[in-house]
């Protein structure tokens, strides 16, 4: 299998920052790759928030996460600092990828790149919807 490859951008106009704790780690003694994503989708819905809008109300629509990848750098430690770097990208009909990318804060180490796509629902249909106009010029703008 071909391995994932992100590449990074010029620019993230969002970042945040999380720690490393415990029970992030595995038995490697560093990030385990479902912590990770763990802490993907909590800055990702810092950015959604970021953006004026929240996951369960994006203008009437909530938000389910279509796919995600991630292409690891190097290893996470206990008590390490991220800072997690976020953009839209590849906007459509139904939603959007937010793309990151991943440094431990003191060395500006990457540990991670990657990208989650977010689809756009309608909650009673539970059904994909078309990403409203003004949500579509509020990605576009930043």
């Amino acid at each position: 299998m071909a391995r994932l490859k992100f590449d990074a951008l010029d620019h993230y106009p969002f970042c945040t920052e999380l720690q490393i704790y415990t029970s992030h780690i595995n038995h490697g003694n560093h990030l385990d790759n479902a912590q990770l994503l763990t802490l993907v989708s909590e800055a990702r819905l810092r950015f959604i928030r970021w953006l004026g809008y929240d996951e369960s109300d994006v203008l009437g629509l909530g938000t389910v996460v279509g796919d995600v990848g991630a292409q690891y750098l190097s290893e996470g430690f206990h008590g390490d600092v991220l800072q997690i770097e976020m953009a839209p990208a590849d906007l459509s009909r139904y939603g959007f990828d937010v793309v990151f990318r991943i440094r431990e804060k003191t060395t500006q180490r990457e540990v991670a790149r990657g990208k989650v796509g977010v689809v756009l629902v309608d909650k009673q249909a539970r059904k994909a919807a078309p990403m409203p106009d003004a949500v579509r010029e509020k990605l576009l703008s930043v």
